[in-house]
């Protein structure tokens, strides 16, 4: 029972993991970019909800979609901004950018917000679930509902939408994509969107259960997303969600037997290990370049 208990909890763990990821593996695949920013775009989205529920006194169905709305925009924002010009330049470029609009805004919360802890406010009060002698709390059920329907749709949107075959022939080939008449910069541009919105449905399920907001609280779970997309297959949007189920699992099971302080340890081995194996992820293909 306390081991099913356990991979419930990665299971929930993972798919905010997993849905956090969907936004790196997704940039990554069009514009082969690590987005190191996109882990503050989480405390971005869980500020908005924070300032308008507890400021502003809107109802949480209001403020969720409101962050989810200035996630997307900052998004697009950083991206129009900071990496627009640095495509045709040297990939270190833009990652050495990334970093540097990562630390701009947290920096930038810390001056504004002050770097205390704030409480998230309680956004679902529902009894816990009960199953013969096994209790789950229903945030943990919400969570993993939500996350599995948003991959399904997302999944949907890029294989049968218009704006989603735009997205892969982009990533494909964004040169003979521009010649067959796809707006590449829009399309970017909604790559980011949606990623970026993601994140912020991310940082509400995060805080929904732990729940306090900082400047760097999306270090951490930007971070291990990070390594889920790399563990799956980075821009492979399918591998983006079993690397994350993976590191929420893994992460559970060693807090639950083995110890709290070992988890992120066991983590970063499974990664070592699978890259050592499988370079380009679990579910990535070796892909070999013509010169």
């Amino acid at each position: 029972m306390r081991f099913l208990l356990q991979l419930i909890n990665g299971l929930q763990v993972g798919s905010i993991y997993a849905l956090i990821a969907l936004g790196y593996t997704m940039v990554y695949g069009i514009v082969k970019l690590i987005n190191f920013a996109h882990g503050d775009i989480i405390m971005v989205g869980a500020y908005a909800v924070l300032l308008t529920m507890t400021v502003l006194g809107w109802p949480v169905y209001l403020s969720i979609p409101f962050s989810i709305l200035v996630c997307a925009a900052m998004g697009v924002l950083i991206e129009r901004v900071a990496y627009k010009r640095l495509r045709s330049y040297a990939r270190i470029s833009a990652l050495i950018t990334a970093i540097g609009v990562s630390l701009l805004l947290e920096n930038s919360a810390q001056l504004i917000f002050s770097p205390t802890a704030r409480p998230f406010p309680t956004i679902v009060s529902m009894p816990p679930i009960v199953i013969g002698s096994l209790r789950v709390s229903f945030i943990t059920v919400l969570t993993l509902a939500i996350s599995v329907l948003l991959m399904i749709l997302l999944t949907i949107f890029v294989k049968r939408t218009k704006t989603g075959k735009a997205m892969r022939a982009v990533s494909e080939d964004m040169g003979a994509a521009q010649l067959m008449g796809i707006n590449v910069n829009t399309t970017i541009s909604i790559t980011f969107a949606i990623g970026s919105g993601l994140a912020a449905i991310g940082a509400v399920l995060y805080c929904a259960s732990y729940p306090q907001v900082t400047p760097t609280m999306g270090m951490m779970p930007g971070l291990k997303a990070f390594i889920a997309a790399v563990l799956g297959g980075i821009g492979i949007i399918p591998g983006a969600m079993l690397g994350g189920f993976i590191m929420g699992i893994a992460e559970s099971l060693t807090k639950g037997f083995i110890s709290t302080q070992l988890a992120d340890a066991v983590v970063y081995g499974i990664l070592i290990v699978v890259l050592l194996v499988k370079p380009a992820g679990i579910l990535g293909k070796k892909i070999s370049e013509k010169v």
